[in-house]
């Protein structure tokens, strides 16, 4: 397979797994494309590459840069903004981690905390027994979300990265 084939496909499987990591394809065609860039590229480049439209690509690196998987990196004497993604595979999958805690999780945990509590007064088999439920999975999806969390606050404590290196 030759290099570009070869750079497309991995662009486009990245891009259609996307969806599944809760981001759209487009978002996840231009990570996989600055991921695998040994240089930083410009948004032309990434339009011109991608083939999509200015307003997409902008949107779009927006939403990586607010992630914080992308950066702004500037070149003396460019005019251009270019852009590189985070290299660093451990660091990579603990603001991915943060980022979906932030936007999915903690979320659904309001909603469960919510349901869970507000039909208290209703005394009905039904309804106690969704209480019951709705406040198991509260506590499960917490417990998870807490997991994340200290998972996430290893990777960041340098004492905790060097034992985890030793351990590997």
């Amino acid at each position: 397979m030759e290099f570009n084939e070869a750079k497309n496909k991995f662009v486009q499987t990245w891009g259609a797994l996307g969806s599944q990591w809760g981001i759209n394809k487009t978002m996840a065609q231009i990570h996989a494309l600055l991921m695998v860039s040994p240089e930083p590229l410009s948004m032309e480049d990434i339009m011109e590459e991608l083939q999509i439209s200015r307003g997409n690509a902008s949107m779009n690196l927006r939403a990586l840069m607010d992630w914080g998987i992308i950066y702004k990196e500037y070149k003396p004497g460019e005019r251009k903004e270019f852009f590189i993604a985070e290299k660093d595979l451990d660091e990579l999958a603990v603001k991915i981690a943060q980022e979906r805690s932030k936007r999915e999780i903690k979320p659904a945990l309001k909603v469960l905390k919510d349901v869970s509590t507000g039909v208290k007064e209703d005394k009905s088999k039904e309804a106690k027994h969704f209480a019951e439920q709705t406040s198991k999975l509260y506590d499960f999806v917490l417990k998870a979300d807490n997991m994340i969390e200290k998972v996430t606050e290893m990777k960041e404590n340098w004492i905790s990265r060097l034992v985890m290196k030793i351990m590997k």
